[in-house]
């Protein structure tokens, strides 16, 4: 009797977690995000700002709770957030520990610092390097996290509205930690080094090789439309480059692959992107970063060739040209 009952529930919980992962609005995006964090330990990471800062962020749990805002410089809600940002440093700044967390996505350090003088910024500034999204499930900017003095996160969210200011408050009033070194804060994970040019990519989730040379293109499905406006030659380029590779793949010689940034980005927005492209490529969610990571590409759109080996052949950034020449080397290699 309990089949029925059971397969319901079973069909209920996907269909909850298809429509919470198509779910629009940035607010659901880093609710959904924060499922698996809440109450979870903080991460252990060392983190350098950009005025040269070293900070130890499991240096502050049993001590101080934490406060972490994800952000990039082409965000529009993050623009809009920011007087309330400074605001919350003014406040807290010396009860917690604030730090502006750069995304490092489309993104440089002069464009950081233009952007903190044109704000008039004055909390501690680091660019992440991916490694941090990854370890706080970054799908939105801006993403907010608040850890508690205890070490444990105690909100994620989108909007800086009542629910992230109790949360401030509320961590800022916790009791001291009575034995800081019962924490268990997580031990920081040894940095996997960035593929470069010659190294073999292995053990990485992309599917099985088919004895061709591979392209995969790094993009997102809305850098053509969205930074149209906040970043038009960055749209430019991820136009291009899309049908540049478009044309490319039709040419059986080379496998292709689009990557898409988990951010601002579902398996149904990717699905409908290509769809509405009509695109001859495969597209995929890469939805913890990893390729990303792996290759080291923080800047959109970029190509990375692997030769029939799968070693890294080349990497082509947004402003580079040459991509049809660079296939047809890597085919008769």
């Amino acid at each position: 009797m309990f089949k029925p009952f059971i397969a319901a529930l079973l069909l209920t919980l996907s269909t909850v977690a298809a429509h919470a992962d198509e779910a629009g609005s940035g607010a659901s995006r880093a609710k959904l995000a924060g499922k698996a964090l809440v109450g979870q330990p903080g991460p252990a990471a060392v983190l350098q700002t950009i005025d040269g800062q070293r900070i130890d962020l499991a240096s502050f749990y049993g001590k101080k709770p934490v406060y972490l805002k994800f952000w990039a410089t082409w965000c529009v809600p993050c623009r809009e957030q920011m007087p309330a940002f400074e605001k919350a440093y003014e406040q807290y700044g010396d009860k917690i520990a604030v730090v502006a967390v750069n995304a490092g996505y489309s993104d440089t350090e002069a464009d950081v610092k233009s952007y903190r003088a044109q704000h008039g910024l004055h909390m501690p500034i680091v660019i992440d390097d991916g490694s941090l999204a990854a370890k706080l499930n970054l799908r939105v900017t801006p993403q907010h996290i608040v850890i508690g003095r205890d070490g444990r996160i105690e909100h994620v969210g989108h909007l800086h509205d009542k629910e992230l200011e109790n949360a401030l408050a509320s961590a800022v009033n916790e009791r001291k930690v009575a034995n800081p070194l019962a924490l268990a804060a997580p031990a920081a994970a040894p940095s996997q080094p960035v593929l470069k040019v010659g190294d073999l990519a292995k053990g990485l989730p992309l599917p099985a090789a088919q004895g061709k040379p591979r392209a995969l293109m790094f993009f997102s499905p809305w850098c053509e439309s969205y930074l149209k406006e906040s970043r038009p030659a960055t749209a430019q380029a991820c136009q291009r480059v899309r049908e540049e590779a478009e044309t490319l793949a039709a040419n059986n010689g080379v496998e292709w692959l689009a990557v898409a940034s988990p951010v601002w980005s579902s398996d149904k927005e990717v699905a409908e992107f290509a769809r509405s492209k009509k695109s001859r490529m495969a597209m995929r969610l890469d939805k913890d970063g990893a390729l990303f990571n792996a290759f080291g590409v923080r800047q959109i759109p970029s190509v990375v060739l692997l030769d029939r080996q799968g070693r890294v052949a080349r990497v082509i950034g947004p402003g580079e040209r040459g991509l049809a020449q660079a296939v047809k080397a890597l085919e008769v290699q």
